[in-house]
């Protein structure tokens, strides 16, 4: 499959309007989405989470594992969120995304760097035109609590910078008091101060309790207009694990066979090796198939994974592991 990170921009799709539609109602009310949302069917967390384990014991023969750490370098999201952040990090970091391993340059790129939104500038100009995206938090990251007029301006503000792709939180003590309709609006508010930006949608599964509650944030998320649904900041813990992923991916899918429109997933937080990030490409075709195995599609929120993929790499190229000091590690403190 095809690894460009160039996708064009859906038309403008009034989300209201859609899911009066797809509701079968003439206004949209908290009500209608509750009734909606509570009949989709509910998660067998034993199932769930035993599907997820057997997916993750699939082995992956060697040529199709090379194929395979490739994809994964490129669907990668290359993340600083720290606030100790400088131009100067954030420079390395592009830098980084520019040419991952300085000893092969037909190592692919990483999808994005994403940055906080005062730093979009800052990596827009070291990116170029490489074609490396440049994604950017917003609506309050990662708490989200700020007024509407605040989250607008911060979406705003980071795609005049010259953001491609904006990652929001979701209101998630709206959502867990079963006010959809408030998350409903202001996703659909923000994808429209994203103009032809791409938006992700921050369910923030770990606080969402239930898998019940993460598919049915998967579903609100993509009936308000979310480009992709992902599902941490990354400063909450579980982050992305490989059953919440499996719902998620469940979603897109449903959602593509319901609507004729493809949603992209980004499992963020925790994703460290490259054995974890093959359980997950693993996962992506098993369950939502092989459209999906592309970074226009799925992506990867991290940091420190970039670095494992580039050792696994030399390893297959080369026949020997290179040390740890050989690979630049621009990741910070703390991995998201």
């Amino acid at each position: 499959m095809s690894t460009t990170t160039d996708t064009p921009v859906a038309a403008a799709v009034d989300a209201t309007a859609r899911a009066r539609d797809l509701l079968g109602v003439s206004r949209l009310t908290n009500q209608a989405l509750t009734t909606w949302l509570h009949g989709l069917p509910g998660v067998d967390q034993v199932g769930c989470e035993a599907r997820a384990a057997a997916l993750a014991t699939r082995s992956i023969k060697t040529t199709s594992k090379q194929w395979a750490i490739d994809l994964a370098i490129s669907m990668i999201d290359l993340t600083t969120l720290e606030g100790a952040d400088t131009p100067g990090r954030v420079r390395g970091l592009a830098a980084k995304a520019l040419l991952p391993d300085p000893s092969d340059h037909s190592t692919p790129r990483p999808a994005a760097v994403c940055v906080y939104g005062d730093m979009v500038a800052t990596a827009k100009e070291a990116l170029g035109a490489s074609g490396v995206k440049v994604a950017a938090v917003a609506t309050a990251f990662p708490s989200g609590r700020a007024s509407m007029a605040v989250k607008l301006a911060d979406t705003r503000d980071a795609v005049r910078a010259g953001a491609d792709e904006i990652d929001m939180v979701i209101d998630r003590g709206a959502f867990l008091s079963g006010d959809y309709l408030t998350v409903f609006n202001q996703i659909a508010e923000v994808k429209k101060a994203c103009g032809d930006a791409r938006l992700k949608v921050i369910m923030e599964t770990g606080e969402l309790v239930t898998y019940d509650n993460v598919r049915r944030a998967s579903w609100l998320s993509m009936l308000a207009g979310g480009d992709f649904i992902k599902t941490s900041t990354g400063k909450i813990q579980p982050a992305a694990t490989l059953p919440v992923t499996l719902i998620m991916l469940e979603a897109v899918r449903d959602w593509r066979d319901l609507t004729g429109e493809m949603v992209g997933v980004k499992p963020a937080g925790g994703i460290k090796t490259s054995k974890d990030a093959l359980r997950f490409l693993v996962t992506v075709n098993e369950v939502a198939g092989e459209d999906w195995l592309s970074n226009q599609w799925f992506r990867f929120g991290a940091s420190s994974l970039l670095n494992d993929l580039l050792l696994q790499r030399q390893r297959m190229t080369t026949g020997a592991y290179s040390g740890a000091s050989y690979i630049a590690d621009d990741s910070p403190s703390t991995a998201y």
